[in-house]
């Protein structure tokens, strides 16, 4: 009777590098969350949807993008938004060009949350994760970010308005 393989591990400088990676991403949602709930009774994928919305023309998106951009799904984002709506910050509304959508609109109320909730938000990312690095380090990051992001998901990462988005890279 043979011994059934022991599947192969990873390299060790691939398990360094993922035990860092995966301790960050225990950490650092739990450190964005803390604040944006004290500061602003908000998550941080709730803020994440305002500051979307913020950030659209018109302010207003289809839900559908909306859930892209939040790389959730739409049963997720819609939980979120019923809180976000009893909250006054958003509403929904059918697309008027195209009755099978619906679109996620930020109200007056939800533009001044956002506005209210970010500054301290944007510091704190400033803080825990920018001031760690260099302006070189800070590139790889994103570029880093981006590659892992799209081998998971094909589906474009989420650049804000005012950033052209990377080329590609081979």
């Amino acid at each position: 009777m043979s011994k059934p393989s022991k599947p192969a591990g990873m390299k060790p400088q691939n398990l360094e590098a993922w035990a860092a990676l995966a301790t960050l991403l225990e950490r650092l949602p739990t450190a964005l969350d803390t604040q944006l709930q004290r500061d602003s009774g908000l998550t941080h994928f709730e803020h994440g949807v305002l500051y979307a919305l913020d950030s659209a023309p018109e302010r207003k998106l289809r839900m559908s993008t909306l859930a892209g951009y939040a790389s959730s799904t739409l049963s997720r984002l819609s939980r979120a938004v019923t809180r976000l709506e009893k909250k006054g910050w958003m509403r929904r509304a059918v697309d008027p060009t195209d009755g099978r959508f619906t679109l996620a609109i930020l109200t007056d109320e939800g533009h001044s949350k956002v506005a209210e909730s970010t500054p301290a938000h944007h510091a704190l990312v400033e803080r825990l994760v920018f001031d760690a690095l260099t302006v070189d380090q800070t590139r790889q990051l994103g570029e880093i970010s981006r590659r892992i992001s799209e081998t998971i998901d094909t589906a474009p990462v989420w650049t804000p308005p005012s950033v052209k988005a990377p080329e590609p890279t081979g």
